[in-house]
């Protein structure tokens, strides 16, 4: 599943892009600064800490927080399945994306490491992943695989188009709707690495 994805935007122009949405509350950040590790950045890994959003007094406050949580036993939660599950009780988020990765075997058996795609959404700049918050951490939630993401895995991250984020913040409409599986020609794909090589961008995309 997914353990990079991409922010490769500055955070300033999302929250001017969110201002001009309509239902959307006042944006500010945590503790009433930019922090310093907020920048745009290709990568984005696990235990790294990434930006998120989240309502608070009907307000979005913004923060950069640790990917991540661990169980008792130390293993990381980084993803968490979404079907037949409530999470009105929880603490929603929305994860700041510009694309995520996924990766395959690659095709050479002698290649150990593994090839690289790069997957972001039609249309859009940005867009949203939908997680909670536990720990002081965050986890993207799952679903099965749309029609995109059926050749490279058998789940995907639920992601969300800009205008979409604060459903999921307010669940303002059934829960099944927003976590949906995306329809075909909702992500692009573009292989990044192949057989242990960088392929160049621009080489290799696919809608």
């Amino acid at each position: 599943m997914c353990n990079d994805y991409a922010r490769e935007i500055e955070a300033g122009r999302v929250i001017r892009l969110m201002k001009e949405m309509e239902n959307v509350p006042p944006f500010g950040w945590e503790a009433g600064r930019i922090p310093n590790d907020a920048g745009p950045t290709p990568h984005v890994k696990i235990t790294e800490r990434g930006l998120i959003a989240r309502l608070k007094s009907d307000k979005m406050v913004a923060s950069m927080t640790t990917w991540a949580w661990k169980t008792p036993t130390g293993k990381p939660v980084f993803n968490f399945v979404s079907e037949h599950r409530d999470f009105s009780k929880t603490e929603r988020c929305l994860v700041l994306a510009t694309g995520f990765y996924e990766y395959t075997t690659p095709e050479k058996s002698i290649v150990k490491l593994k090839d690289r795609h790069l997957f972001t959404m039609k249309g859009e700049e940005w867009f949203w992943i939908a997680g909670i918050v536990r720990h002081n951490a965050f986890a993207m939630l799952t679903t099965e695989p749309g029609p995109d993401m059926k050749p490279y895995h058998d789940r995907q991250i639920v992601v969300l188009r800009p205008e979409q984020g604060m459903h999921w913040l307010r669940l303002d409409r059934p829960e099944a709707e927003i976590l949906a599986i995306p329809p075909k020609n909702t992500l692009i794909h573009r292989q990044t690495r192949k057989d242990g090589l960088e392929i160049a961008s621009g080489h290799g995309a696919s809608a």
